[in-house]
């Protein structure tokens, strides 16, 4: 960080009010609805409004995907684009598991999801996005297919695992590490069973699994299955076969013949 981006600590005679900063946080965004629903305790008929419309962003959720084909769910971030190693690991990932008979979905924004999505339609398969609306970044990838909207991310969250029989996760920021983590602890405490869960790039994530093992695993926090549950590799092949194999020998879904590269592009 450079001299001129260092932020000072405030001193009392500037108005500081916090010792960890909180006081230099910059201007929010307008407030969203979520924004307004987490404020706390507010108008009983305006909450019951909320959960109208919260039922009904669900519902609609459920009527555009409904009948979907095996579906792997793809997390990574927003701000790694074209040009990035990373976006090509995404983007062959996509490519990948659509010729393996997956439909790719996504949160339907820019990125490593954009990659993930680019690669499932230029295989000729079919790519999803749960979007969400948010002030800045998100706006939905030109390469999704089928996709819907959503004002909360917990809603969104519903969506990207209740279609899946599988998850990966490319390299990313907060978000990706929240997706991943929730994935984990449904698997932990058996609200979902058996699901693959793949982290995508071993430079990216081996120091998160060392900190996960000297730590959480050292003091009690997690067991060693907990840990071993993440898959951490740079093998798209590898990758998408062990996803193809859950699908079929812990889930017995009848996987469709693969496509050669060849006859994915026609």
């Amino acid at each position: 960080m450079s001299a001129n981006q260092e932020r000072s600590t405030p001193t009392a005679d500037e108005g500081a009010w916090c010792e960890f900063g909180h006081a230099e946080w910059g201007k929010r965004s307008p407030l969203a609805e979520e924004t307004r629903f987490l404020r706390g305790p507010q108008n009983r008929v305006r909450d019951l409004w909320r959960v109208v419309r919260i039922g009904a962003e669900l519902v609609r959720g459920f009527r555009a995907f409904r009948g979907l084909p095996p579906t792997v769910t793809v997390f990574g971030s927003a701000r790694f684009g074209e040009g990035s190693p990373w976006y090509e690991l995404a983007r062959d990932l996509g490519s990948q598991l659509s010729r393996q008979g997956f439909a790719v979905m996504t949160g339907g924004g820019p990125g490593m999801m954009e990659a993930a999505n680019r690669g499932a339609a230029e295989a000729g398969g079919t790519s999803i996005g749960c979007n969400i609306v948010l002030p800045r970044e998100q706006k939905p990838n030109q390469y999704v297919q089928r996709w819907t909207e959503f004002r909360h991310f917990f809603v969104r969250k519903v969506m990207l695992v209740k279609y899946s029989c599988g998850f990966v996760a490319m390299p990313g920021g907060f978000g990706t590490l929240d997706e991943v983590f929730e994935i984990a602890t449904l698997i932990q405490t058996d609200k979902v069973h058996d699901f693959p869960v793949i982290l995508m790039g071993r430079e990216y994530w081996d120091p998160l699994r060392s900190f996960l093992e000297g730590q959480l695993l050292e003091r009690g926090a997690i067991v060693r299955l907990d840990l071993d549950r993440l898959t951490i590799t740079d093998n798209v092949a590898s990758a998408v076969t062990c996803l193809r194999q859950c699908a079929e020998r812990r889930f017995g879904i009848a996987m469709p013949v693969p496509r050669m590269a060849e006859e994915a592009g026609q």
